[in-house]
């Protein structure tokens, strides 16, 4: 006997047959008699949005370079094949399992495993359901609870907790059949992995000597500038779209400072417009300056500046009427929000289409279906506090 393969999934909801994906796999190799011999685990990306993103803390900027299920399929058969499947729920883990390789037209047996929650109860004085009361009964530290590597760690100590208590010993069934896929060289993902590559999007950018930029190029730049800054941040995925413009645009690290230049003064000469800039203004001038990685000193510079105005660039703002979509699962839930954009004149609207004037996503960079056509579209995305400030804004007319 090979030993035991304990497993455990993280999953964009409770039900693969209601389109649920997986989005991280965790296996820990366990010995006959309860060493652990190895390990496993990647972040999946499930080609949808994540779901219950407070529960399993996952975020779309990590998934967004993870594999799909398909790359990594191959390397799951061979860390299941001839072992004992284990998980805390097990039937739970093994359906989404089943339902992903069905997706690639492949069939992954029913293998009478081990559930450590069912198991617990000849094992544990009255145990709860949950894997972290059972783990709390038995004495088992329980790290990042809902991440797939450590639940699936504390469901193999559940196991050698019950393999001493003199469970099992349990064995494969040398009987089944198991895919035949083939194994990939795929670049797995961890959590955490889009902090890491955290490096500011002027940094991927060509650096060599400026050039006259063209009016039509300047104006396409700063609109995609421009949606990307609407909720004062610039995501994983905004990030990558003004790197990818500027290359189609043919426009260097130097282009590309002198447009952002640019752009904080225009948003400075609109500040003092009226006379008078606001502790509100000042706040988004300093952020915006720290986003696009210039100096706050410039910000100064550009308020006591007595230049003559110039034209002012016309930036975002939601009007009476407008389409407004929604997606993800955000605080205070979607009926608060569509609520919300109704008493401010606007119109909630299911799907995106071109007409659409704003996407409120609960996370910016998310994979869903409405994410991704917006941003075909360009059509800006923002989260749902975002969307309160431009709201607030629309009310104050100020920016």
């Amino acid at each position: 006997m090979r030993g035991y393969a304990v497993i455990d999934v993280e999953t964009t909801g409770l039900r693969p047959s209601w389109h649920d994906r997986v989005v991280e796999i965790g296996v820990v190799h366990l010995s006959p008699n309860g060493d652990m011999t190895a390990e496993w685990t990647t972040l999946v990306n499930p080609e949808r949005d994540l779901g219950p993103q407070h529960i399993h803390g996952i975020t779309s900027a990590d998934v967004r370079h993870a594999p799909a299920f398909s790359a990594v399929a191959g390397t799951l058969v061979t860390l299941l094949k001839d072992r004992v499947p284990v998980a805390h729920n097990l039937r739970f883990d093994w359906d989404f399992l089943r339902s992903e390789f069905e997706r690639l037209g492949a069939f992954l047996p029913y293998a009478d495993g081990v559930c450590t929650m069912r198991e617990s109860a000849h094992h544990l004085p009255g145990p709860p359901r949950t894997l972290a009361g059972c783990c709390e009964m038995a004495g088992i530290a329980l790290g990042d609870h809902h991440e797939a590597l450590s639940d699936a760690r504390a469901a193999a100590g559940l196991l050698r907790h019950f393999l001493r208590a003199g469970g099992g010993p349990w064995s494969a069934d040398p009987t089944l059949t198991w895919p035949d896929l083939p194994v990939t060289e795929a670049a797995l993902a961890r959590r955490g992995v889009a902090a890491r590559r955290n490096v500011h999007f002027l940094g991927r950018l060509v650096d060599r000597l400026p050039r006259a930029v063209a009016k039509a190029e300047a104006d396409t730049y700063l609109a995609l500038l421009d949606r990307a800054l609407l909720d004062h941040r610039i995501s994983a995925s905004e990030a990558d779209s003004l790197v990818d413009l500027a290359g189609r645009l043919d426009l260097s690290r130097a282009d590309v400072d002198r447009l952002h230049n640019d752009y904080l003064a225009a948003l400075a000469r609109t500040a003092r417009a009226d006379g008078a800039v606001t502790p509100e203004e000042r706040h988004e001038l300093d952020l915006v300056a720290d986003l696009l990685h210039l100096p706050r000193a410039r910000v100064d510079v550009l308020l006591a500046s007595t230049a003559a105005p110039e034209e002012v660039r016309d930036r975002f703002r939601l009007r009476p009427g407008d389409l407004v979509v929604f997606t993800g699962e955000m605080d205070g839930g979607r009926d608060y929000w569509e609520e919300r954009a109704r008493q401010a004149s606007m119109v909630p609207h299911g799907n995106i289409t071109r007409k659409v004037r704003l996407l409120v996503a609960a996370d910016p960079d998310s994979l869903s279906g409405k994410a991704r056509k917006a941003r075909e579209y360009g059509i800006p995305i923002v989260t749902p506090e975002s969307f309160e400030r431009i709201l607030t804004a629309g009310k104050t007319g100020r920016p």
